[in-house]
């Protein structure tokens, strides 16, 4: 029977759904296996085609509508749109700041944090890295400060070089020791600036609450401060510096501690606003009152820094910055030898919590 338009009376096959056109379609369609078109569509990274084979497939792909599983492009790829996220202290306000961060700027971009913390442990970091490595995330970020441990930080090193060789992303917020691109603090030069600033409001007797004697942020904060009242002809004595754990009850511990050792002390300087914030509580302690008494400064602004009572005299950080500025370094990798630093530097916030200036 003629239909009147030169075809047979038999029923024309209805053309698939776009929606349900595979990767062997696609295959035939180009005239190549289903292996080769694999490749070129999930984007393998160990066996590229050659270039007009991609042709081919690219061209056959898009004029079938065909839309590629995002599974099979991470396994493809050997990555996926995870990002890891190794801190020291996820309970302390500086690091869930800064992990607050990455978490907005990764979202933006369609990406999952996984988190980690490892408790100020340098081993457990190196743990932590290696177990997400064989995860296969897309980047890895390390948020914490270097600790004088050689033998923990040459395993991280090597750990990272592993992973970046696999086609992995790196970066930390640390010092910049680690041979990835970092975001660093300027610590001794924002301690320098509150030591100048305190001096100006007319402190003198000081004392400084230094955290861990191996922690490399300390370390440099307390270098800062001691060089910034330097300056000025201003010092802290020798057994005024008290050491303490890196937590709000170390330092109220290293506070009672130091003031009971020398308790003519009229400005304590914490290495962090944590410090600081247990410093007021064991002041209260001991009977001081703050400011009046006593005056109390820290360092990075997180949070509750305003919200003490009296409100806290720091170094603001802006620490979602911080961690925002890290996971573009993963986001837009430079393709330069040598790793980027980019260094953040702080602004001296005075508050009540030094002001009025104690007598002498």
């Amino acid at each position: 029977m003629d239909t009147g338009s030169g075809q047979t009376g038999r029923r024309a096959r209805p053309a698939r759904p776009r929606s349900s056109v595979t990767l062997l379609d696609v295959a035939r369609a180009a005239g190549v296996s289903l292996a080769t078109a694999s490749r070129v569509v999930n984007g393998s990274v160990s066996r590229r085609p050659a270039p007009e084979l991609i042709k081919k497939v690219t061209e056959a792909a898009e004029r079938l509508g065909y839309s590629a599983n995002a599974s099979a492009q991470a396994i493809a790829r050997g990555v996926n749109s995870v990002v890891g996220l190794i801190v020291s202290d996820i309970a302390d306000p500086y690091f869930s700041s800064i992990a607050a961060g990455v978490t907005a700027e990764a979202e933006e971009q369609g990406l999952l944090v996984t988190l980690a913390s490892t408790k100020g442990r340098p081993m457990r970091e190196v743990e932590y890295l290696g177990a997400l490595r064989r995860q296969r995330p897309m980047a890895i970020l390390l948020v914490g400060s270097r600790r004088a441990d050689p033998a923990a930080e040459q395993r991280l090193i090597q750990e990272l070089r592993a992973f970046r060789e696999d086609g992995g992303r790196a970066a930390a917020v640390s010092q910049p020791t680690l041979q990835i691109d970092t975001v660093a603090v300027r610590n001794a030069e924002g301690a320098a600036d509150l030591a100048r600033a305190l001096v100006a409001q007319g402190h003198t007797r000081f004392g400084v609450l230094s955290g861990p004697a191996d922690l490399q942020t300390a370390a440099e904060r307390v270098t800062g401060f001691r060089g910034g009242l330097r300056g000025t002809g201003a010092r802290l004595a020798a057994r005024n510096l008290q050491h303490g754990e890196f937590t709000r009850d170390g330092g109220q511990q290293a506070a009672r501690e130091l003031l009971e050792r020398s308790p003519d002390i009229g400005c304590l300087f914490a290495v962090n606003d944590v410090m600081a914030i247990g410093a007021m509580a064991g002041a209260r302690e001991l009977g001081y009152r703050v400011p009046e008494d006593l005056a109390i400064a820290g360092f990075d602004d997180i949070p509750s820094a305003a919200d003490t009572f009296p409100p806290l005299s720091t170094v603001r950080i802006d620490l979602e910055a911080v961690g925002r500025d890290a996971m573009r370094f993963v986001l837009e990798q430079s393709g330069a030898a040598a790793p980027r630093v980019k260094y953040v530097t702080g602004d001296v916030i005075l508050r009540a919590s030094t002001d009025p200036s104690p007598p002498g």
